[in-house]
């Protein structure tokens, strides 16, 4: 009788640690944000190039751990977001810092005014389902990352161009030949398919 007990106890406690395994490994519970520092704007775990899987933990991981304006991105666009927007921003690597695009106000430097305080960063507080909500459109992207890319080279070429109203350089002495800077190419961009994965 005891046994027997025991062995239904069994059952169920196996029972219900498989449904709980199935139910939190399902899509409703996947984890496609996580939030980086010091704002506490949500970076894309979903997307292959934002996040790619670190290979000993299986889990994606972001290229960058906080997002500072001093931040350096190994590939651009990143991608942040404030939940209490309908919108995500888009971030670039600039001389001088990071920037942001966003498709209200364009260009910006990083991070948005209201995300900075008197004392310094001002973090969001985010909802507690933060981490599962939906990945942004992929429609949004498509319509928004080739203007964010031409906005951004746009923004970029006054800053690493020299400005024509500059003098010419002296000529150098006739011994020491003439060096030409190289000509300025632009960064290299993911596409709105890149950042999906597809």
């Amino acid at each position: 009788m005891i046994k027997e007990s025991i062995r239904k106890m069994f059952l169920i406690s196996l029972f219900g640690l498989i449904c709980c395994g199935i139910l939190y490994s399902s899509p409703a519970f996947a984890q496609y944000w996580t939030p980086l520092p010091p704002y506490n704007t949500l970076w894309p775990l979903w997307s292959p190039a934002l996040s790619p899987v670190d290979p000993v933990s299986g889990l994606p991981t972001p290229v960058v751990s906080a997002l500072y304006p001093s931040t350096v991105l190994p590939v651009q666009p990143g991608l942040t977001w404030d939940p209490a927007l309908s919108y995500p921003w888009l971030l670039y690597n600039t001389p001088v810092g990071m920037a942001y695009y966003d498709p209200v106000s364009g260009i910006n430097p990083w991070p948005p005014s209201y995300l900075v305080g008197p004392s310094g960063p001002l973090p969001l507080t985010l909802p507690l389902d933060y981490s599962s909500l939906a990945p942004t459109d992929s429609s949004w992207l498509t319509t928004n990352v080739p203007l964010a890319n031409t906005a951004f080279i746009a923004y970029l070429k006054p800053l690493v161009l020299p400005p024509a109203t500059l003098p010419p350089l002296t000529t150098p002495p006739a011994t020491i030949p003439p060096v030409s800077p190289a000509p300025w190419t632009p960064p290299v961009l993911l596409t709105a398919s890149a950042i999906l994965g597809l």
